[in-house]
C-alpha cells in the first residue's frame, strides 16, 4: 500500500512541474501555477490548456 501511495505522489508531483512550464510557455507564472498544480492536478492542466490567454508572446490572435 505504501509503495502505491508514492508513486501517486511522484506522479502528482511531475504533473505539477509539467504544467508549470506548460504555464510558463503561455506567458504565466511558473511559481504560481506550479503552487496550484500541487493542490488541484489535472484540473489545473485542464485550466493551463483550456484558457486561450497568451500574455507573453505579445502576437494577436489570428
Amino acid at each position: 500500500m505504501v509503495h502505491q501511495n508514492t508513486e501517486y505522489a511522484v506522479g502528482w508531483f511531475t504533473l505539477s512541474l509539467i504544467n508549470a512550464g506548460l504555464a510558463q510557455s503561455k506567458g504565466r507564472s511558473r511559481s504560481n501555477w506550479w503552487l496550484a498544480s500541487l493542490f488541484l492536478g489535472p484540473i489545473a492542466t485542464f485550466l493551463i490548456v483550456a484558457t486561450d490567454e497568451n500574455k507573453g508572446s505579445g502576437k494577436a490572435k489570428e
